[in-house]
């Protein structure tokens, strides 16, 4: 198993020109890690005065998520959940589109053309999902098979569909990257409580392909080891990553994380710490990045904002049909009644716009 703690390229001891990635490379982690941060704490406040329903944060895992999906190629897929909200930011998904799917729209309402998977909110069910879609690439394939990176946290390691998805991957050599975002918490479950495993990493080997680990809270080592992952995975040779990092927030909003977590915790310091603060603060030591460019950056995030929750905002309302009408070619009449009783209900008390 290939430990990559300790030794991350944004320790305060190592130069960026020692890693892979250029100053133009850092700066775009830079900037879309500014990017999450600011569409969590919008989204959050957001959903205090009502204007979604709920929400899972993610403030202090954007490294994590933000470096491995800079690893991703224009052609692989993304197999997504509730949290990876910065992952697919920073994979290209609008804004506009995340913010609408929290308020009940269809998913995906920009009609964009990236290979990203609908948000599994069930646990782990998403796990079997992408073995299947790295099978199915692999046979359509013309030579170029892309890989697939499939997202899940740590308590989706309890379920079935992990071992039932890591298993028909190693025995059909399935192009994907199991992705296991280790934030020590399945909602008040910490991890050791979960698996007496020394590491989720460990559970490859049980499948036939490797497990690695990775500094979470560093996005440049996250993009550097996904990435070796996801070319392991394109010659058929399946990697389970875990990348280690803390959840700072609760699990949702539903949630009251100081009913069972400490103010402090025993994790160590490189676990816990905020990880933009500590790349910006690396990226300061190495000469790249000042205030006018932070200050730009942070700019244009608060601006890209304001357009996607306008757009957002200014969504039609949905038809109460749309939920009953795309199922069946004949709606059975049972269905058919329900239907009428929302259309009902909702023209009674001007719920919904249905002049359409």
């Amino acid at each position: 198993m290939h430990r990559v703690i300790g030794d991350a390229p944004t320790d305060a001891a190592t130069d960026l020109e020692a890693t892979p990635f250029t100053t133009d490379e850092a700066i775009a982690c830079y900037r879309d890690l500014v990017r999450s941060r600011r569409f969590d704490e919008r989204a959050l406040a957001l959903q205090r005065r009502g204007w979604m329903s709920g929400y899972p944060p993610f403030e202090g895992q954007e490294a994590s998520q933000v470096g491995a999906a800079h690893a991703l190629a224009d052609d692989d897929w993304l197999v997504p959940t509730y949290r990876s909200n910065a992952m697919q930011i920073a994979h290209g998904v609008p804004m506009s589109d995340v913010l609408l799917f929290r308020r009940g729209y269809p998913e995906y309402a920009s009609g964009h053309d990236l290979n990203v998977f609908p948000q599994s909110v069930p646990i782990a069910t998403q796990i079997p999902h992408a073995a299947g879609l790295g099978m199915a690439v692999e046979y359509d394939g013309d030579g170029t098979t892309p890989a697939v990176l499939c997202y899940f946290g740590d308590g989706a390691t309890s379920e079935g569909d992990f071992h039932e998805g890591l298993n028909f991957a190693g025995v059909f050599d399935a192009p994907v990257v199991f992705f296991c975002e280790n934030n020590d918490w399945a909602i008040s479950m910490r991890r050791n409580r979960q698996t007496s495993s020394a590491t989720i990493a460990g559970k490859a080997c049980a499948y036939g392909f490797e497990g690695v680990q990775v500094d979470g809270n560093d996005p440049l080592a996250v993009r550097e080891v996904v990435g070796d992952a996801l070319e392991d995975a394109r010659t058929g040779s399946p990697v389970l990553v875990e990348s280690l990092t803390y959840r700072q927030g609760a699990h949702t909003t539903s949630d009251d994380p100081s009913r069972y977590r400490e103010a402090s915790s025993d994790l160590p310091e490189w676990r816990t710490v905020d990880p933009l603060e500590r790349f910006e603060t690396y990226l300061r030591d190495q000469g790249v990045l000042d205030d006018e460019l932070v200050a730009e950056i942070d700019a244009d995030a608060e601006d890209e904002l304001e357009e996607a929750v306008a757009i957002a905002e200014a969504a039609p309302k949905p038809d109460p049909a749309d939920v009953f009408d795309p199922v069946y070619e004949t709606l059975p009449p049972r269905l058919a009644a329900q239907k009428g009783w929302l259309e009902e209900f909702a023209n009674e008390h001007d719920v919904y716009d249905l002049e359409r």
